[in-house]
């Protein structure tokens, strides 16, 4: 019995791999939206203690110490507004390449049922010589048979 041999194999893996090189492109565009979005928590927390901590309370207060907190706080929101910025592009990128995994995924995909459909057909084609040779040989047994 012949063995099944899927002429397109040195495609399907390379396709294989393409698609594996889509998926660690994919894994590391999260990896740096899941960083940018800690990073804007840090922020975020940030600026909540710069309101707390100048809140003024009754009485006398440092001027200097205000001007201080209110540029920090100024350089929280721009911080802030620019890991937005960053958040949108890398969200816009991650999309892309979540396309991309999807169309590197379907064309495996096609293959591999290509491949499947070949092997199916490679074994009925099999199954079907072997039923042939087994009918020959009953048959010319049976005609062995007849003669004697």
């Amino acid at each position: 019995m012949a063995r099944f041999q899927f002429r397109l194999a040195t495609l399907l893996k390379l396709r294989e791999a393409f698609r594996d090189e889509r998926r660690a492109q994919l894994a590391e565009a999260l990896r740096l939206g899941d960083e940018l979005q800690l990073r804007r928590d840090e922020i975020e927390e940030l600026l909540r203690e710069a309101q707390q901590s100048q809140a003024v309370s009754p009485g006398a207060f440092n001027v200097d110490r205000l001007l201080d907190a209110t540029r920090y706080d100024v350089v929280l929101r721009v911080e802030k507004a620019r890991l937005e910025g960053q958040q949108a592009s890398v969200a816009a990128e991650i999309e892309k390449r979540r396309e991309a995994l999807v169309t590197a995924d379907r064309e495996v995909r096609s293959l591999e049922l290509l491949r499947e459909t070949q092997r199916e057909r490679h074994n009925a084609e099999e199954e079907t010589k072997a039923r042939k040779e087994l009918d020959e040989i009953a048959s010319r047994r049976y005609a062995a048979e007849m003669l004697e």
